[in-house]
């Protein structure tokens, strides 16, 4: 061979060894970077070659897989989407997901390794597997009955089975139909826009990823600690409340909203009978930071992992305050914020003797044929209060609804307890106030964890009465009569 046969021969096997190393590095190397590249198409194609798995309420799914006939295959479809969006989130070929659709992607998908079989065979065929589906502890009566009491008011329920833990209803309004986008095509894109760019934002999950001023419902808590720091220990008997009540390093009075607290002296239960701002606010200053703190806590505050799998915002309870402070956090005013989430749970933990359940959406996960995946057991959250505390407490809540500012709560044959709220916000207060309710109810006589425990926020109304009672209370009575009715 001539000397330049062999330099050309030499220069294609240096040809040959670079491109060997260049494959090898991309398919070894960087096959994980390329498979997740936004520009492969080929797992977005992939992944939408064969229909989701299902997202079920009451035993009934409320999405579905729809055929396209274009590259994706399928896309996501909704039934009734803007009823269950607060539930299900949206899974969009161009936007992602969200909500459960986000959290348990994996099973939906198939790609979970638990729903594989032989997995040896498995990457032999390179069989994927169908999608499994999410069955949730939603309660479709109480769903109903929260969007429809809702209406198109800015507003949230979540509802809690309290012995449990199973979130009975998660309503966030305005809503959104999650099939609106579910695809990539021009008018996927023109609804995501209208959506994002709506100033009521009605993609926002009110019931978990929004906090508000929890106002007076808050005095439930100022409550179970000043009985649990032994600052009362009966409900019944006089407390040394002032009246005025001046906030501690100030000149500036508690104020009432009902001529009925305007005297010294009054217990707690007609102070939390009649909602008083001046001896709640007291009785949590005498209680102490520490105390109303923990006890907070107890109820899920100032928890920034509190995933139901879905991970909410953190309610909070500011633990640094100085006694004015302190009085105002008492009454939910502050820097105290809360999510309906986490409200209900403290109607549920009271309800409960004291132990908060962990909350929980989903009831179990299946494959597609049915078998069991994984089964969700109930779980205790924390122990907020004693038993004796929380049944102090419940009778508190009992006397609100039957003689107090409740009123609108009252379900026949049942016992109904509950805490007006109407939260202050804005500068200088001059936001529409929130309309809070929290409430749990049982059939009379019964001796057992009442089944449901509610909490309401209506976030704006152009109603003449922007109060808890005549706002929130009615919407939560008719979810709990859905879930008594059950």
């Amino acid at each position: 061979m001539s000397v330049t046969g062999r330099r050309a021969a030499t220069f294609c096997l240096l040809l040959v060894g670079a491109l060997c190393v260049q494959a090898t590095r991309a398919q070894v190397f960087e096959s994980a970077d390329l498979d997740h590249n936004t520009a492969n198409q080929r797992l977005t194609i992939e992944r939408y070659a064969r229909p989701r798995g299902d997202i079920l309420v009451g035993g009934r799914p409320v999405t579905g897989s729809r055929p396209t006939g274009g590259r994706y295959a399928y896309k996501r479809g909704y039934t009734d989407g803007p009823t269950y969006a607060a539930v299900t989130g949206f899974a969009s070929q161009a936007y992602g997901n969200s909500q459960l659709e986000g959290t348990e992607d994996g099973l939906l998908t198939g790609t979970d390794g638990r729903l594989t079989g032989w997995s040896l065979w498995d990457a032999i065929t390179r069989r994927q597997n169908p999608g499994g589906d999410v069955h949730t502890t939603i309660d479709p009566a109480a769903q109903q009955a929260a969007m429809s009491g809702l209406g198109g008011r800015k507003g949230a329920v979540a509802a809690i089975e309290p012995a449990t833990g199973r979130i009975l209803a998660l309503a966030s309004t305005p809503s959104y139909d999650p099939g609106d986008f579910a695809g990539s095509s021009g008018a996927d894109r023109t609804a995501w826009n209208r959506l994002r760019d709506d100033t009521d934002q009605p993609m926002l999950n009110r019931a978990l990823r929004q906090t508000y001023p929890p106002g007076s419902t808050f005095k439930v808590v100022t409550a179970a600690a000043a009985l649990s720091a032994g600052v009362v220990t009966d409900p019944g008997a006089p407390t040394d409340a002032p009246f005025p009540y001046v906030l501690p390093g100030t000149t500036t009075p508690l104020v009432n909203d009902s001529a009925d607290c305007d005297r010294p002296g009054l217990s707690l239960d007609a102070a939390m009978t009649a909602s008083c701002n001046s001896v709640l606010g007291y009785l949590g200053v005498r209680t102490g930071l520490s105390k109303v703190v923990a006890t907070a806590e107890g109820f899920g505050f100032n928890d920034p992992r509190l995933d139901v799998p879905v991970r909410p915002v953190r309610s909070n309870v500011d633990t640094s305050m100085d006694p004015a402070e302190l009085a105002l956090s008492s009454i939910g005013q502050f820097d105290t914020a809360a999510t309906p989430l986490v409200m209900a749970m403290v109607a549920a933990g009271i309800a409960n003797d004291g132990t908060v359940m962990r909350p929980q959406l989903v009831d179990k996960l299946t494959r597609s044929d049915g078998t069991e995946v994984e089964l969700m057991r109930p779980a205790v959250y924390r122990r907020a209060v004693t038993p004796a505390v929380a049944g102090q407490v419940r009778k508190l809540m009992t006397d609100v609804v039957e003689d107090g500012t409740g009123g609108n709560a009252r379900i026949a044959g049942a016992v109904v307890g509950g805490k007006t709220g109407t939260a202050q916000h804005g500068v200088d207060n001059s936001g529409t106030p929130y309309a809070w309710f929290i409430s749990w109810a049982g059939p009379a006589g019964s001796d057992a964890v009442p089944p449901v425990a509610v909490a309401v926020v209506v976030a704006d109304s152009d109603a003449t009465d922007v109060t808890g009672g005549a706002l929130a209370a009615p919407i939560a009575r008719s979810v709990m009569r859905a879930v008594l009715g059950r």
